[in-house]
């Protein structure tokens, strides 16, 4: 044996020696952690179908007709920042200003886009400019450059023209220069069903001095037939990379929106659809044009003031209005979606650490704040970390083969089951793919979802943490939209 084999020999019998200790240290809580977060993500699914079963008992006596009608229905601004939306602009503005609603305007933030998609607007409503002077409740980085409205003087849309500065400051010019009682904030990419204002803003009406915010269910649009600017059809995407965001969409919204709001600790509104009282959303400032979390920053904000202030208030998640939204189809864009969310993560929990285990902000500061610190935050770290010792003690003969097996079923089998509960409480309740394909694709996905798919976004998601800890300047990266066309299947564009 050469001098070069022996030191080859110690440094890897070391580096087993290295791994052996740390597996036998780590495994166990490792083991643990998965098992906690699984069995937290199970118990809110309980919360979720018990919330679900209370919706659709009150749904027959929940007075939509007569909602629609009504003249005491608070009115809605819909907001949309919109950026190089050429492809699908008309159609979703279209279908936005026919909700089925007493009272809603559309204002569109036209944010410096250097496409046709204002010259498209322009031509599907006759829009003309007009001098307005808009409010400046809320101070925004750049001024309006023009405004339009529709020549006929009739049709409730305003277009709002300026420099690029970022969607959070566009959707501010936008909240200044709305008129009604709440703000809905909605991608230029969503559809929105004919009825989904009626139901998300139902809370508002129930209890209007209580009720701060509302926010709705996000699905994946991908693969679904749409016409005029409605989808008529829902069905699986044709890749299996939307496939599984579709399941992931359904644990997110199903397990962990309905079961925080049951909870009354709901401190994330996806900013594809949320509905704001205006007042609450000006007086705290509005949205924070400095950070890439800003819809998760915002609800933390409103709720944070509104403990200080030591007033009453709720923040509700609706269960039935569904916000159509296109998602990543391609591994690139996927990849700058979710490092960006998680850096959004990061630096909102980082900017509120104050709350955490804080008695004086009640169930928001001491089980929701610390459950993202824990659960949302850390869980890739973690994941990761246990893959590479499994990986590692395989390649030097030192795995503890029962505490790998026992790993892998508490990280990825219980993790299975936990998303096909999910889809089986949205089909028995909302059965919303009518074909049994559909539902056998979804399951499907669930699986495939722990294969390959989990490991990466674990990766993308550390990159965009570790790209905040280094100060790396915030990119939100090229958005490919296909857009929605007259009639046929969506496009695979991304949300």
């Amino acid at each position: 044996m050469t001098g070069t084999t022996v030191i080859a020999a110690s440094i890897a019998d070391r580096a087993a020696d290295v791994v052996e200790t740390i597996m036998n240290a780590a495994a166990i809580p490792v083991i643990v952690y998965f098992l906690l977060i699984n069995t937290s993500l199970l118990a809110l699914i309980v919360l979720a179908a018990l919330d679900f079963r209370r919706h659709k008992r009150r749904m027959e006596f929940a007075g939509r007709e007569q909602a629609v009608s009504s003249r005491l229905a608070p009115g809605i601004s819909v907001i949309v920042s919109m950026f190089n939306e050429e492809a699908g602009i008309v159609t979703s503005i279209t279908s936005l200003l026919s909700l089925r609603y007493p009272r809603h305007e559309v204002v569109v933030v036209d944010d410096g886009s250097t496409d046709a998609g204002f010259e498209a607007l322009r031509a599907a409503f006759d829009l003309v400019p007009v001098s307005r002077s808009l409010p400046t409740d809320i101070r925004s980085r750049l001024s309006p450059e023009s405004v339009h409205i529709p020549r006929d003087g009739r049709t409730r849309l305003t277009v709002i023209r300026k420099a690029n500065s970022g969607r959070s400051d566009s959707l501010n010019v936008g909240i200044n220069a709305a008129v009604e009682d709440l703000v809905v904030f909605v991608d230029a990419d969503s559809i929105l069903e004919p009825d989904a204002l009626l139901t998300v803003c139902k809370p508002f009406a129930d209890e209007p001095t209580r009720m701060v915010a509302t926010g709705g269910v996000i699905r994946a649009v991908n693969g679904c037939r749409t016409r005029a600017g409605r989808v008529i059809e829902v069905r699986n995407p044709p890749t299996w990379l939307p496939r599984i965001q579709v399941v992931e969409y359904l644990r997110a919204f199903y397990l962990g929106r309905a079961g925080w709001s049951r909870l009354q600790s709901l401190i994330l509104i996806s900013g594809a659809f949320g509905v704001f009282r205006r007042d609450v959303v000006v007086e705290a400032g509005g949205l924070d044009p400095t950070t890439i979390g800003e819809d998760f920053e915002l609800v933390l904000r409103i709720h944070r003031n509104m403990r200080r202030a030591k007033r009453p208030y709720a923040v509700r998640f609706v269960a039935e209005p569904v916000c159509w939204t296109e998602v990543p189809s391609t591994r690139r864009v996927l990849r700058s979606q979710r490092a960006r969310w998680h850096r959004g993560l990061w630096e909102t929990l980082w900017a509120y650490r104050h709350m955490t285990f804080n008695p004086r902000y009640g169930r928001v500061g001491m089980v929701a704040v610390p459950y993202y610190w824990l659960f949302e935050l850390i869980a890739p770290l973690l994941e990761l970390v246990g893959l590479i010792l499994v990986v590692a003690g395989l390649i030097l003969g030192v795995v503890n083969v029962p505490a790998a097996l026992l790993f892998v079923l508490v990280a990825y089998g219980y993790a299975m089951l936990v998303t096909l509960s999910a889809l089986a409480i949205e089909e028995f309740t909302f059965h919303r793919y009518p074909r049994w394909r559909d539902l056998g694709t979804s399951a499907l996905a669930s699986v495939l979802e722990n294969v390959g798919y989990r490991q990466a976004t674990a990766w993308w998601r550390l990159k965009g943490w570790w790209a905040s800890l280094t100060g790396r300047k915030q990119v939100w990266g090229t958005m490919t939209r296909q857009g929605f066309g007259p009639s046929g299947e969506s496009g695979p564009g991304v949300s």
